[in-house]
């Protein structure tokens, strides 16, 4: 087995989600077609509720914004009256969505609502989230070695919180010390990982950041970050260049902690 030693000056692990922590199918074959299957229901049983319509609004202006694309799926405003007016409605945001969705599209409308949605699922146990096997016992170790672990996604703070609050590992919060999405950064710009240091109070070279993404991983090296690739089945293939730049790791059991030793 590879062992990857974690340079002594690592105090913070700081961990991508999706093809790092969690298989990409998982995202790509059970969250996105779940909101493709149920965003119609969704908003017939929510659709008095102010935060369903914030939501609706929020879609309507995106909708707006967006008239001059090809195909673009215009959101009528609701006129009040006669009561196939709500269902009108409901069915262009339902277009609106699965058209926004095909385009794969990240318009702060749609993620706020398939966040509403996704919260929902979980809450209600329609949906775990899925780790790879080796993510959960590497973490506790990590903890009982003194390590702090952060998570960093593009996928806002409320996801993630959804995502280790109700896996098929159970409730896992307890074992993240702390979150960051895109509001602190875009995860390809260095500047984003030097305000991570900043927010927890560690310098740039007390993190090993782990990620499948290269261009991600450039990034954080640029702020003197550590860095480790990871390498995970349904994850995009890397050149030849980046295979030999990079540490690599298949397994977050492949890291070795000499503070552990």
């Amino acid at each position: 087995m590879v062992v990857l030693p974690v340079p002594a000056e690592v105090s913070v692990i700081l961990l991508d989600v999706e093809g790092t922590t969690t298989p990409i199918a998982f995202v790509k074959d059970i969250l996105f077609p779940y909101i493709k299957e149920n965003v119609k229901e969704y908003l017939q049983t929510h659709w008095e509720e102010e935060e369903c319509q914030q939501d609706v609004s929020l879609l309507r202006k995106q909708a707006e914004e967006d008239s001059h694309l090809d195909g673009a799926v215009p959101i009528p405003a609701s006129s009040g009256s006669g009561e196939d007016d709500p269902q009108r409605t409901i069915q262009a945001v339902v277009d609106n969505v699965c058209w926004q969705m095909a385009l794969d599209r990240k318009t702060t409308a749609l993620k706020q609502l398939q966040g509403h949605m996704w919260r929902a699922a979980f809450a209600a146990g329609r949906v775990k989230a899925e780790f790879f096997e080796d993510v959960v016992p590497a973490v506790r170790k990590w903890r009982e070695a003194g390590m702090k672990v952060y998570i960093y996604s593009s996928g806002s703070v409320e996801a993630q919180k959804l995502l280790f609050g109700h896996s098929t590992e159970g409730d896992i919060l307890e074992l993240v010390d702390g979150h960051f999405d895109t509001k602190i950064g875009h995860k390809v710009e260095s500047e984003s990982y030097r305000r991570i240091a900043s927010s927890i109070g560690c310098s740039t070279n007390n993190i090993l950041f782990l990620t499948d993404v290269t261009l991600e991983a450039s990034a954080a090296e640029e702020a003197d970050v550590h860095v480790a690739v990871v390498v995970r089945p349904g994850n995009a293939g890397l050149t030849d260049d980046e295979k030999t730049y990079y540490s690599l790791i298949t397994s977050f059991s492949e890291l070795y902690l000499p503070s552990s030793a």
